[in-house]
């Protein structure tokens, strides 16, 4: 069957929150890459996109210092659609926008569920300093039939993936081993576990955020890391890949 022709639809970024429109300099931007299904061409829901929202004014309100400025992603269609990877693409289209609006500035991407994935695939791009994925919708291959996602184009960015234990509906396992052969190419991988979280991460979702926050700030502007972060992308597997990320991260940190 011939797949089916894109409905002919731009992304978009988001409103951008930090000093983008002030007197402040951008110095570093956070792409933000909302969730989605496996299919789908048509108009993308609302709801994904207002989900992360409040994450990406968490993040820019911690980088405001720096001069972050973060943005939504928006975009065409609402799947992921097979080698078409129509959210991978459109994460690329940003990235390109974002240099054309500030120059050439260090982004992190930071992903949820097929967000993840598309912040994964568009990692090569030259602007990108760190990818966070949270709870990453990945491909099973041995379940799909098919072949992994690459990492290749991981090497040289700071990477974070962070999934709850719980999650049912995309196993946390998968994650784990994209995460291990992710660490094989780039030793500047990590992973945290958040256990007896579901897919949302609602339970813990200050310690997620917080946690972003402080990966973001660490890679794009060289904050220090927290202690938790600088040790599990110190460790090698599996305890670097499995770190627990604790109840109460980031109660002492100033975000």
């Amino acid at each position: 069957m011939a797949q089916q022709a894109l409905p002919v639809r731009e992304a978009r970024l988001g409103k951008p929150l930090g000093p983008a429109g002030t007197d402040k300099a951008v110095s570093g931007v956070a792409l933000l890459l909302p969730g989605g299904g496996p299919t789908g061409l048509g108009r993308p829901s609302p709801v994904p996109a207002l989900a992360v929202r409040p994450l990406a004014a968490r993040l820019a309100k911690a980088g405001r210092p720096e001069g972050l400025t973060a943005h939504v992603v928006h975009y065409r269609c609402r799947g992921w659609n097979g080698a078409a990877a129509h959210p991978a693409r459109d994460a690329s289209w940003a990235l390109e926008e974002v240099v054309r609006r500030y120059g050439d500035v260090p982004v992190a991407l930071v992903g949820t569920g097929m967000g993840a994935r598309a912040a994964l695939h568009a990692a090569g791009h030259p602007a990108v300093n760190s990818v966070l994925a949270i709870a990453p919708w990945l491909p099973d291959p041995r379940r799909d039939d098919g072949e992994p996602d690459p990492v290749k184009q991981l090497i040289g960015r700071q990477v974070l993936l962070v999934h709850g234990t719980n999650d049912e509906r995309v196993d946390p396992e998968i994650s784990y081993r994209y995460a291990e052969r992710a660490k094989k190419v780039n030793r500047d991988t990590c992973r945290f576990e958040v256990h007896s979280d579901g897919h949302t991460l609602h339970q813990h979702r200050s310690e997620v955020w917080a946690l972003a926050a402080d990966f973001m700030l660490g890679s794009l502007f060289t904050r220090n890391f927290a202690r938790p972060v600088k040790d599990a992308l110190a460790a090698p597997p599996p305890l670097g890949l499995r770190m627990p990320l604790a109840s109460g991260f980031g109660r002492s940190l100033r975000y």
